[in-house]
């Protein structure tokens, strides 16, 4: 069977192939996690309250990064996600490979198409260059993996739409956000077979300074699934 290479060794191939030659100025590497709450994603609970490392090489517009989350509820939810991405004059262009099998399960290395756990993902987005009016746009198809229509057997090509407008108030950051499945999907909301809105959402964060030489940056996350009728308010802490 036709096997998919995962992400983490395209991450892997790619970084063997940056040119020797970077200086300095031209790397950026970051880490940090955040303490949620709850994990919502795309208008759907996805797990109890979590912790979630991050960690994110760029080298001029291009970017490999690692994000998981772990939940601290004992409810045994695991995930572990690495991203290709490559930014240039307000566009991004992004392969997400995800892995959210579970705390018990042991195949991540396992690829044979219509039995694996992983989902491919390709990431357009663009953001307007209008200072006074920010709005980014992102579309998101799932094109390998585990994503197959369960009465034909076909792939799904489950799509993920969002736009999102950051703005703030006083010294509070907010962003307002809107996603919408274009199509019918067996990922969103246990299944959409039309157009469906699945997340709206308003998100705040802020910066609170505890003493002199510290301060915890802190946010809260409303998110509205009128697909599933469902509602979310998440507190995060971001370190």
């Amino acid at each position: 069977m036709k096997k998919v290479l995962s992400i983490g060794l395209l991450v892997a191939m790619v970084t063997v192939m940056l040119p020797v030659r970077v200086t300095a100025q031209e790397v950026n590497f970051s880490l940090g996690a955040d303490i949620v709450s709850s994990y919502v994603w795309r208008g759907m609970k996805t797990a109890p309250a979590s912790v979630q490392p991050s960690a994110t090489l760029e080298i001029g517009g291009f970017s490999l990064g690692a994000w998981g989350s772990t939940d601290i509820t004992g409810d045994g939810t695991k995930e572990v996600d690495f991203t290709a991405a490559y930014s240039i004059a307000g566009f991004t262009v992004a392969i997400t490979d995800y892995w959210w099998a579970g705390e018990d399960e042991f195949r991540y290395f396992h690829y044979d198409a219509h039995d694996t756990e992983h989902l491919f993902e390709a990431t357009i987005g663009y953001k307007l260059p209008v200072e006074s009016f920010p709005l980014s746009l992102t579309w998101n198809t799932m094109f390998a993996g585990d994503d197959y229509n369960k009465a034909d057997g076909k792939r799904a090509y489950s799509t993920y739409v969002e736009l999102e407008y950051p703005f703030s108030i006083k010294e509070v950051d907010l962003g307002l956000q809107i996603g919408f499945t274009p199509w019918e999907s067996r990922l969103y909301t246990s299944h959409t077979d039309k157009f469906s809105v699945i997340n709206v959402g308003l998100k705040a964060a802020k910066t609170v300074k505890i003493t002199e030489s510290f301060s915890l940056p802190i946010f809260t996350h409303l998110i509205f699934n009128p697909e599933a009728e469902d509602i979310h308010f998440v507190f995060g802490i971001s370190l």
